[in-house]
This record gives structure tokens, C-alpha cells and sequence, in this order.
């Protein structure tokens, strides 16, 4: 791999016109806090930094995947992409989108117009309204009623879901076809970048490697992939390049590859990461990645 921007580059990677789909550099994201073991008239705030100083970067036709414990703070790195800040937060770093610098009111409204989220729970679909209309609501404001049905349509077909779907209620599905409208909603607006948070907790293993192989077949087909999860074995069925996040940042990048081996990753944690793997009997080899 060949080091630019801060990371590494994959075999696969490519710069459309020049620059990456999607550059994160320096972010940090903090929290004001009122001090907790003190009255709350006498309190004073505080910050409290998850995410420290952190570069990352998805190139066109590539998924990368950011890989770490649960709860690290790793959906944080999610929000920032898409412009999702609690009131409370202090958000220091860059991003650029398709070649652009962001800033919050852009990101915002890239936000499924341009970059999509596939969430981690199927809770997101609204559990009073018809799974059909849902989708065809995450096409663009302009697009006509026909033009949004035609389109779901055809992503419904694409993705194995009949049209009766379309009349269901999200109760009415199984955690499979459920997943699968969630991918469908990502994309009604035809984004460049996906960015998937957790997209596999509750599924079975074939179902959890076919959502993920939709995510593979998005970025075949020219579009970027931030895949956010703490199942790595997964993760390395289908990813390009992995970041490893540890302590509120990315601590090493490296090809799927170099996790063959232990002597091809440079961090202990990274390190830690594969012996934790089901078929090296989870060993942490002297580091947790817990």
C-alpha cells in the first residue's frame, strides 16, 4: 500500500478527478459536561473528548471499515460525516465531500442527498407508516410521486423484496427484508457515499453476509463505503482497508490483507484485534481489545 493524506492506500483505491470521495481529517469531537459528583447550582462544565484528532478517507469503489470495541465511540465518527451534533458538542477538524470542504450546514444537507446512513437499528423505519412510502420518501424533494415509485421499485426488484413489501408495516417484516429496506432507503437519492453504522446486529450470519454483500455491490458499481462495526470477521469478507479505532481515533490503517498475520500489523491493538478473531481460539495475546 502507498501512504498519502494520512492513510494508506488499498489495491482497489481510486481517485476520481483527483481527490477522494470522502476525507476526514483532524476531527475531534468533545462534550460539555456539568461536573457530576458536585451540587448542580455549583457545578462547573467540563470537557470530555471521545473522538481525538482522527484522519480518515474512502476512496471511489472501496469500502473501508472502521473496526474497534463497542461503545469506543465509533458512531460519533458517523455522526460527524453526516452532520448530526448534540447541542453539547464542541467539533473541531475537516471534511471533504466529492473534492468540496463541508461545513455543518452543508453537511447537513448532503445528508441523505449525497451521503446516506444505513443505521444500526431497524427502529428507524417508522412503525406507523407503510414500508413502501418510507422508502419512496428518501428520493429528492423535487423527484415526482411516479418517478419515486418507478424507483423503488426497481430497488425492491434488486434487492429480492416483492412488491407486497411495499404495503407492510415494519412489524410485518423479518430482520432480513427489514435490513434490506433500510439499504433501499440509503439509496433513493443515488448517493456517493454510504455510510453504515452497525449494519448487522440481530441478523444470522447468511443474512449479516448478504446485507454486507450490498454494500460491496454499491461500491463495485463507483460508490464509497464507511462501515462502521465491531464484528471484524465480518468486516474482512468485505472491506478494502480496515481502521482500527482505539482510544477516540484511528490508531492504524492497513489492507484486509495484512490481517493474515499479526507480524503485518504495526499496533498492539490491531494486533490484539486478531488474536481476538474466532479462529486464533479469541488469544489477546497480551492486549484486549475490550
Amino acid at each position: 500500500m502507498q501512504a498519502h493524506h494520512h492513510h494508506t492506500h488499498a489495491p482497489v483505491s481510486r481517485h476520481e478527478h483527483g481527490h477522494h470521495v470522502l476525507q476526514v481529517e483532524d476531527l475531534s469531537v468533545g462534550f460539555r459536561m456539568y461536573e457530576e459528583d458536585v451540587p448542580y447550582f455549583r457545578a462547573k462544565q467540563r470537557e470530555t473528548e471521545v473522538i481525538d484528532r482522527l484522519n480518515i478517507s474512502v476512496h471511489v469503489g472501496e469500502i473501508v471499515a472502521v473496526v474497534g470495541a463497542s461503545g469506543s465511540g465509533k458512531t460519533l465518527v458517523a455522526d460527524a460525516v453526516l452532520g448530526l451534533f448534540e447541542p453539547n458538542a464542541t467539533v473541531h477538524g475537516r471534511i471533504w465531500f466529492d473534492g468540496e470542504l463541508q461545513d455543518a450546514d452543508s453537511l447537513q444537507k448532503l445528508r441523505g442527498h449525497g451521503i446516506s446512513l444505513v443505521p444500526q437499528s431497524v427502529n428507524s423505519l417508522d412503525p406507523l407508516m407503510k414500508v413502501g412510502r418510507q422508502v419512496e420518501g428518501f428520493a429528492h424533494p423535487d423527484e415526482s410521486h411516479a418517478v419515486r415509485r418507478r424507483r423503488r421499485e426497481k430497488l425492491f426488484a434488486r434487492y429480492g423484496l416483492s412488491e407486497a413489501v411495499a404495503g407492510m408495516y415494519p412489524f410485518e417484516l423479518s430482520g432480513g427484508m427489514a435490513r434490506r429496506v433500510l439499504v433501499c432507503c440509503a439509496l433513493m437519492d443515488d448517493p456517493r457515499v454510504i455510510v453504515a453504522d452497525e449494519p448487522t446486529p440481530g441478523l444470522d450470519l447468511e443474512l449479516a453476509v448478504r446485507a454486507l454483500g450490498d454494500l460491496r455491490t454499491f461500491a463495485d458499481e463507483g460508490g464509497g463505503v464507511l462501515l462502521i462495526t465491531h464484528d471484524i470477521e465480518l468486516a474482512l469478507q468485505v472491506a478494502d482497508r480496515v481502521a482500527v479505532f482505539e482510544n477516540g481515533t484511528v490508531v492504524e490503517e492497513t489492507a484486509v490483507a495484512n490481517f493474515a498475520s499479526p507480524d503485518l500489523l504495526e499496533h498492539p491493538f490491531s494486533r490484539a484485534l486478531w488474536h481476538a478473531l474466532p479462529e486464533h481460539d479469541f488469544q489477546t495475546g497480551g492486549g484486549s481489545p475490550c
